[in-house]
C-alpha cells in the first residue's frame, strides 16, 4: 500500500505520538516508587527512641533516691551509739593481791604468798576499774592438796562509778592446815585472776 506524503507524515506523528505516550507510561509504572520516599517518614520512628529515653531519666531519678537513704542510716547509727558512751566504761578487773593485814582502804598493806598456821585471818583485795551499779565479784577459797577442798565462796556486789578495791578474807580460829591453797576470782561468773600461796611453819 502506497501512502500520500501528507498520510506519511500523519503516520509517523501517530507512531511518535504512541512511543510518546508508552514511554510515559513506562515512566509512570515506577510512580509507585515515590511511595517508598513517602514511607521514608518512617524514620520518626527515633522520635520513639527519644520517648524511651524519658523512662531511662526517671530510672535514673530512682536510683538517686536510694543512695540518699542510705547516707542518712550511718547519720542514725552514729546517734544510738551516743547514748553507750554516756554509760561509761564497763566494770573490769585490774589487780589481785594476797596478804594478812589491811590499811584503812582495804588495800593489802604488805603482799604475801606465804603464810604461817597461826595467821588467823588471810586478805585478798582486788582493784577494779570502771563504773557498776551492780557487778558481781567473787573469791573462792581452795585447799589444792590432794583431791581440793573448797575453803570459802564468797561473793559481794559493786557498784562503782570508777576505781574501787574489794576485799576478801578468810579466817581459821584454829590453825591453818599446813599446804597449797589458792584463791580464785571471778567477775559476773567470769574467772579474772588467781594467786596461789602456801601455808607452812616459819
Amino acid at each position: 500500500m502506497s501512502l500520500s506524503p501528507r498520510s506519511a507524515v500523519l503516520f509517523s506523528a501517530t507512531f511518535a505520538s504512541l512511543l510518546l505516550l508508552s514511554a510515559c507510561g513506562k515512566s509512570e509504572t515506577p510512580a509507585p516508587a515515590p511511595t517508598a520516599s513517602s514511607t521514608a517518614p518512617a524514620p520518626a520512628a527515633p522520635a520513639a527512641a527519644s520517648t524511651a529515653k524519658s523512662p531511662a531519666a526517671s530510672s535514673t531519678a530512682a536510683a538517686v533516691a536510694p543512695a540518699a537513704t542510705t547516707a542518712t542510716a550511718p547519720a542514725a547509727a552514729a546517734t544510738a551509739a551516743t547514748p553507750t558512751a554516756a554509760a561509761g566504761t564497763p566494770l573490769s578487773f585490774s589487780k589481785l593481791t594476797v596478804g594478812d593485814a589491811v590499811n584503812g582502804d582495804r588495800q593489802v598493806t604488805k603482799a604475801s604468798t606465804t603464810f604461817a598456821p597461826t595467821d588467823k585471818t588471810i586478805y585478798a583485795s582486788v582493784a577494779t576499774d570502771g563504773s557498776s551499779t551492780g557487778a558481781k565479784l567473787n573469791a573462792k577459797w581452795t585447799y589444792t592438796e590432794g583431791k581440793g577442798v573448797l575453803v570459802s565462796n564468797i561473793t559481794q556486789s559493786i557498784a562503782t562509778d570508777g576505781p574501787a578495791v574489794t576485799t576478801f578474807k578468810v579466817q581459821n580460829p584454829d590453825l591453818w592446815p599446813e599446804g597449797k591453797y589458792k584463791v580464785e576470782i571471778l567477775l559476773d561468773g567470769k574467772s579474772v585472776a588467781s594467786q596461789d600461796f602456801d601455808i607452812a611453819k616459819r
